[in-house]
């Protein structure tokens, strides 16, 4: 493993658990890939916050519209098999629908191009207030009219990747459930993922919780309902660990996959862009595609009513990141961004070395924390506290032991200002001083604080 990757993925969990601190958030699980391989798999807070039970990696969550990228990748091989192409109409394999839905592309149901309505008439299934689809109640659905023209534009539609279900189910003969788990789950190595509610047997799994904002708590959401016709839209149920595996195998470049290098590059291809939104997106077939700094990224977020998912894939270089939380304002989308800066700026930046490694570890004062981060050839003054830890974060040129100079900063900061570790008798750092402030450890910080306020 190169230098830098070992060094950004000792912080990535330390960032991380500042961050679940912070946002208070019940629980998240966390899996990285290198070259296919996990090189990190972690797990934070609570499985279930009234049980107090402690989560780990084996937790299951619903990863929601991952789903999509599962049923994208089964649509995929059946073309493979030359039993379906991308332009065949939906209405070939499917009977009773509309006759404009009847007339979609398979490329367009997949890439959410064919002007579907997003969720039917009553969306109560992803509030938890009415139970998913099932086949007929699906089926109904999809005989009334398009909302928009085809091909008009990006329109996410779950309906759409149910009736995608349809399809496999029409040309396999085999239940959804039952085709996809045996031809695109097993075969990809993932033993601990389910294309839909329940878990295998004993298997451990959170529970998700609703926000504290109306109420000032969370309430326990169980999670535990079967998505029926929506299962290839929503229902899959997996870890950290197997998702960004399976991700991972989506790479063109990945050494193992259950598709050919040629359908991975047709299903990682941007198709749509989000014409009406802040960020830079794109939608390919059952992948979503994004950016952070200069490297784009693709994957796949999820929303269930308990779980908030994302899981990122770097092409070029050989990244995948995987983050599950459950709690329906799960801080997912924003992390695996944070962790993608973390992984590129350690990239870039290098690997520490003898003369800058002893500026290390997370120091405090009453006006907030920071994290002595050593490169190459400078120290990052990193902030755990904002979702990238980079943003205009300070850099120390290490001049000799434990002195330096603060060689770029904020103009409100303290840039050409001197900084230097103060150890103690013992040797062991004790504060670090920066310009005219100091940082201390968060046990010194605390007798500070108590002594000069508590009353």
């Amino acid at each position: 493993m190169d230098a830098w990757l070992k060094a950004a993925l000792d912080y990535l969990p330390q960032w991380l658990e500042f961050q679940m601190r912070q946002s208070e958030q019940p629980g998240c699980a966390m899996a990285v890939t290198h070259k296919g391989r996990i090189v990190l798999e972690t797990a934070f807070g609570h499985a279930n916050l009234e049980k107090r039970t402690r989560m780990t990696p084996r937790h299951r969550f619903r990863a929601a519209s991952h789903s999509k990228s599962f049923t994208a990748a089964g649509i995929m091989k059946l073309r493979e098999q030359g039993k379906l192409g991308l332009d065949d109409a939906v209405g070939h394999y499917v009977d009773g629908l509309h006759p404009d839905v009847a007339s979609a592309t398979i490329n367009q149901i997949l890439s959410h191009s064919a002007g579907l309505v997003r969720d039917g008439a009553d969306s109560g299934q992803f509030q938890d207030s009415r139970p998913f689809l099932n086949e007929k109640e699906l089926r109904a659905e999809l005989a009334e009219a398009p909302v928009i023209d085809a091909s008009t534009r990006f329109k996410y539609s779950n309906h759409g990747f149910g009736l995608a279900g349809l399809v496999i189910e029409a040309v396999t003969g085999e239940t959804y459930a039952d085709w996809i788990r045996r031809t695109i789950v097993r075969p990809s190595g993932l033993k601990e993922t389910e294309p839909d509610w329940p878990p295998a047997k004993g298997a451990p799994t959170v529970s998700g919780h609703t926000g504290k904002l109306v109420l000032g708590r969370r309430l326990i959401v169980p999670g535990d309902n079967a998505t029926h016709a929506m299962a290839a839209a929503t229902g899959f149920v997996t870890t950290a660990g197997d998702l960004v595996r399976f991700f991972a195998s989506l790479d063109p470049a990945a050494a193992r996959s259950v598709l050919t290098p040629a359908s991975r590059r047709e299903m990682t291809r941007r198709q749509w862009r989000n014409a009406h939104s802040a960020l830079e997106q794109y939608y390919g077939l059952g992948l979503m595609h994004g950016q952070a700094g200069n490297w784009a990224w693709f994957g796949h977020g999820g929303g269930f009513q308990s779980c908030i998912s994302r899981t990122v894939v770097v092409p070029g270089q050989d990244l995948a990141i995987s983050i599950l939380t459950n709690a329906v304002d799960g801080w997912a989308n924003m992390w695996s961004d944070g962790a993608l800066h973390i992984l590129r700026n350690f990239h870039e930046r290098g690997a520490p070395t003898t003369k800058t490694r002893p500026w290390r570890g997370r120091w405090w004062n009453m006006w907030g924390t920071l994290d002595l981060l050593p490169m190459h050839d400078h120290v990052v003054v990193a902030a755990p506290g904002f979702l990238n830890p980079f943003m205009d974060a300070s850099e120390i040129a290490v001049a000799g032991k434990d002195v330096g100079t603060i060689r770029l900063a904020n103009a409100f900061a303290s840039h050409g200002e001197a900084a230097r570790l103060v150890r103690g008798r013992n040797g062991k750092l004790r504060e670090v001083r920066l310009g005219g402030g100091t940082m201390v450890t968060e046990a010194r910080l605390v007798a500070q604080l108590k002594r000069r306020y508590a009353r």
